[in-house]
């Protein structure tokens, strides 16, 4: 678990749709901090604040300290990030979740591709690799949460995949799609571009064309 991230807030009395349009005008935006058996609290934190995080792919998934001014600190996650439609670094609102150290709390967590340069099915053979999930939701004690998740694609092959149950997760660590009961979804997989395929696949195509002798006149 890491704590390196320090998040300043304000509290914050005036709620409602005019209140929010203007603190945004104002270059900061409404957020709320909930959980741990405690009253929601509204904040206040400015854009260029959360501009600085944001910059930092580890944010969305470490533990994070909270200061709100005249409040005593406390551990929170990331549970939710609104962006502007049309202006994807702007953000709208935050939702934050209170932390306490013996309860589980569900995060999700950015996936961590390695050795995709070395991957047997592109050097050897020419095949692209395929990420089709970027992150998964894990279910762990605030203690075990990682920053990220490795996936090593060293050993993958042509028409090869990793699926979610195989990836390695740290001791005290599950996915919750998994728990959940569902289905057993591919994370990454190597295949040959569009168009290409193996002297194989070539070689029956080849065989495929040969004319049928009982079609000859």
């Amino acid at each position: 678990m890491s704590v390196d991230e320090v998040l300043n807030a304000e509290s914050r009395d005036d709620v409602g749709k005019g209140a929010s349009r203007r603190l945004r005008r104002s270059g900061r935006i409404p957020a709320v901090v909930y959980g741990a058996r405690r009253d929601p609290v509204n904040l206040i934190i400015a854009q260029n604040e959360i501009q600085r995080h944001l910059r930092d792919e580890g944010f969305y998934s470490q533990i994070l300290t909270l200061n709100v001014a005249g409040r005593p600190s406390e551990q929170v996650v990331l549970r939710d990030l609104q962006r502007h439609p049309f202006k994807p670094t702007v953000v709208l609102h935050m939702d934050l979740q209170r932390v306490i150290e013996d309860e589980e709390i569900r995060v999700r967590v950015p996936l961590n591709f390695i050795n995709e340069e070395r991957c047997k099915g592109v050097r050897q053979d020419g095949g692209i690799i395929s990420r089709l999930m970027i992150e998964i939701e894990v279910s762990c004690l605030p203690k075990d949460l990682p920053e990220s998740i490795d996936v090593d694609v060293l050993e993958l092959g042509v028409n090869e995949s990793i699926l979610m149950s195989e990836l390695t997760l740290p001791a005290g660590v599950e996915c919750v799609h998994l728990l959940q009961g569902g289905s057993d979804t591919t994370v990454v997989s190597v295949s040959y571009p569009t168009g290409a395929g193996s002297d194989e696949d070539e070689e029956a195509a080849e065989g495929d064309e040969q004319p049928d002798e009982s079609d000859e006149t």
